[in-house]
């Protein structure tokens, strides 16, 4: 279990956590959300005893991570795939990690094969692709069986196998009762991971709770319905701030009104509809409002394809 209470990291004039507080549990993957700059990898490394907080305290397990007695059985975590000796072998790598802790070779052998590095596990780390770096990486979290595992952007340079992979072994992970803190900008993969969301912005929490939650929270169920006489439909519906955005000829999107009182009305009105269907928020739209305030770094908007170099 991982609890983070009241943590601050300052540099200087600058505050890049502020006062969070959070907990991640076992059992569950916890997302961690936020735009860059928003103090994701500080707050990790204060986690993992890296960086030492301004004030507050992190815990895993009910202790500092540095007073941890088997480090690599208590946590797993990647932060840096890079951070590797590039003139070592995969192998070498994981055998010298686990002469740290008393761990058999056979252990090194057990990661290797369930992160598919078989068939480059000799071969020096300095040649890895990014995807192949990441699975080392992975491996390196994973060889003192840890209780807790921590990943920062686990899926960077994986290709769809690897990212499905790398989804069902985080499922895997908390129903084994582990505790795992998962960070990612990939929105699609994060509202198929995660239990729990932990959002961050400007260093401070911006929302944290059950993922169904967070996304219910932040707006209402809009309706796809699908009928051969929209304009009907949308002039019954009208008023009492209902909110009606049409699609295409035969489709509308209404919001401010349930499914039940949408087929009440066509079916009192006599219009046939032939689809609706109750449409949530997604994850991303959801995390787009919560941190549109939060955003440190702006793009540019482009306005045309002549814009584009």
């Amino acid at each position: 279990m991982i609890q983070v209470e009241n943590l601050t990291k300052r540099y200087g004039n600058k505050v890049a956590v502020n006062n969070v507080s959070f907990e991640a549990r076992p059992g569950r993957v916890t997302g961690f959300l936020g735009p860059n700059g928003a103090g994701k990898s500080t707050t990790m490394r204060m986690i993992l005893g890296l960086d030492t907080p301004t004030a507050g305290r992190a815990l895993v397990d009910g202790k500092p991570y540095r007073e941890a007695t088997s480090p690599l059985s208590s946590v797993g975590a990647l932060l840096d795939a890079k951070a590797v000796h590039t003139g070592r072998s995969a192998r070498s790598h994981l055998r010298a990690m686990a002469a740290t802790h008393g761990l058999p070779n056979a252990r090194v052998d057990e990661v290797i094969s369930m992160t598919g590095l078989d068939q480059v596990a000799k071969r020096k780390v300095g040649g890895f692709s990014l995807g192949m770096g990441q699975r080392l990486g992975i491996a390196s979290a994973l060889l003192g069986d840890p209780k807790t595992v921590i990943f920062d952007e686990p899926v960077n340079g994986l290709d769809p196998e690897g990212v499905t992979w790398v989804r069902n072994l985080c499922r895997y992970l908390a129903s084994e009762g582990r505790t795992v803190f998962l960070s990612s900008h990939l929105m699609s993969e994060m509202a198929q991971t995660a239990d729990d969301l932990v959002i961050i912005g400007k260093g401070q929490i911006i929302a944290q709770g059950p993922i169904t939650d967070i996304i219910a929270g932040q707006g209402e169920v809009r309706t796809l319905v699908r009928t051969d006489n929209v304009e009907a439909l949308t002039s019954a519906l009208a008023g009492h701030n209902v909110r009606i955005s049409t699609l295409d000829a035969n489709s509308v999107e209404i919001s401010g009104v349930s499914p039940r009182q949408i087929a009440e009305t066509a079916f009192q009105e006599r219009i046939f509809f032939y689809e609706l269907t109750p449409r949530e928020l997604s994850l991303e739209e959801a995390y787009m409002r919560l941190t549109q305030g939060a955003v440190e770094y702006h793009s540019a908007e482009l306005n045309g394809a002549q814009e584009v170099k």
